[in-house]
């Protein structure tokens, strides 16, 4: 990690501790929730408690990240998802489990990922000079993809065959440490925030956010994309494990796996991308990966075996790997340090947002359309979000340097 600094690798030690348990509980956690029930919905539903809160106090949270120490909201986010993780594994363990605990816990971990993932979004251009933001991010993005969707989820599902509550108590001692590592951090995370007597309401700073952003074109467009795109995407992976189960006809190890070729293709994905960023402009990457996006869902509902539906899986995991990688780079450099957590925050509502809906629908559409269902919705929808957007995606998707609240807001063109 040499070059970028000691609060970047303690940032990112901190990122991949808590990615391990991260991965394990991300196998494991849709296995616990389809040994309580095999209804789609009931399955659905839990990826759907775990993204509610983005929609009810995003928005709130991003005032929250910018008023206070951002160091020390992490850390205290940390803790709480380290105590709400082990106390899961006590009721599994205890046979005390059951849907209503899991949606709670996952309902719970979201409020505290709305302010612990946005903190931690916020800090990185403040541990790094702009012109690192597309190295730092990959080496990110190649940590998350190495030991959260690689690595662990394989681990998840076996250690998930050994004892259901195993893999949750790793989660939370991961999420402990995690903890302790940002402890250590020190000089920046915002240490001086504003006086009480000079902030305005939150009213007031949440509007501030979203107007920073809906003058913002390319930010904005991007925003509306990615929101659909992830209706389409978790409509399909909120019943993923049926998916893996019912359709391909793998075992639990097998979900595992499934998981990690997908993070191999992520891994290919952010280690290529700063080269893709030099070389292509982000118009051309965007571009391609609309199409590769609406390819992932035909493939998935055309696969007849596991390996064709691997074979799609790596692809998309590069896709979203280096869109990721894009995407994050553009709002970095676009938004300004003081109002950086309630931009990402109107963005995250957005974007997650659509998550949301996304897993609330998928389950329904299963249900109806058969397990495959959702695949064939999301194609056609994605198949019309690229044309509706190849156009706008194809001006200069470029943003001005990071300006003041004040500062006259940028003429509205090129949205969608």
């Amino acid at each position: 990690m040499a070059g970028l600094g000691r609060n970047f690798n303690t940032l990112w030690a901190a990122a991949t501790v808590s990615n391990v348990g991260d991965g394990i509980a991300a196998a494991a956690a849709p296995l616990l929730v389809a040994s309580l029930t095999t209804d789609p919905v009931l399955v659905g539903m839990a990826m759907f408690a775990q993204q509610l809160p983005w929609l009810l106090f995003s928005l709130i949270s991003g005032v929250v990240v910018d008023r206070i120490d951002r160091r020390r909201l992490i850390v205290a986010m940390n803790a709480t998802r380290a105590v709400l993780v082990g106390a899961l594994a006590l009721a599994v363990y205890a046979e005390a489990v059951s849907i209503p605990l899991v949606y709670a816990v996952g309902f719970l971990l979201g409020c505290c990922e709305t302010l612990g993932d946005n903190a931690s979004a916020a800090m990185i251009p403040t541990v790094v000079a702009p012109e690192d933001l597309p190295r730092a991010n990959a080496r990110l993005q190649s940590a998350f993809y190495v030991v959260n969707k690689f690595a662990a989820p394989p681990l998840g599902a076996a250690l998930f065959g050994i004892a259901a509550g195993l893999p949750i108590g790793v989660n939370a001692v991961s999420f402990a440490l995690a903890a302790l590592l940002m402890s250590a951090l020190r000089g920046v995370g915002r240490e001086r925030p504003a006086p009480a007597a000079e902030r305005g309401s939150v009213r007031a700073d949440i509007a501030d956010g979203v107007r920073w952003l809906w003058h913002q074109p390319a930010i904005r467009t991007l925003s509306l994309v990615l929101c659909l795109m992830n209706v389409t995407l978790f409509s399909c992976f909120s019943t993923l494990v049926l998916y893996c189960r019912e359709h391909l006809g793998v075992s639990e190890l097998g979900y595992g796996v499934m998981l990690t070729v997908s993070a191999a293709g992520g891994l290919a994905g952010s280690l290529v991308a700063p080269w893709l960023q030099a070389r292509f402009s982000t118009s051309t990457l965007l571009r391609a990966g609309l199409v590769v996006e609406s390819l992932t869902h035909v493939g998935l509902a055309l696969a007849g075996t596991a390996w064709v539906a691997a074979a799609v899986l790596l692809a998309f995991g590069a896709h979203a790997s280096v869109w990721n990688s894009v995407d994050a780079t553009l709002r970095q450099r676009a938004v300004p340090d003081e109002l950086r957590g309630r931009v990402t925050s109107v963005f995250m509502t957005v974007v997650v947002g659509g998550a949301a809906v996304g897993a609330a629908i998928g389950g329904p559409l299963a249900a109806r359309l058969g397990i495959t269902g959702p695949y064939w919705v999301a194609a056609t929808v994605m198949g019309a979000l690229t044309v509706l957007v190849w156009r706008p995606f194809g001006r200069r998707m470029a943003v001005p340097e990071p300006v003041a609240v004040s500062a006259a807001p940028a003429p509205v063109v090129g949205a969608v």
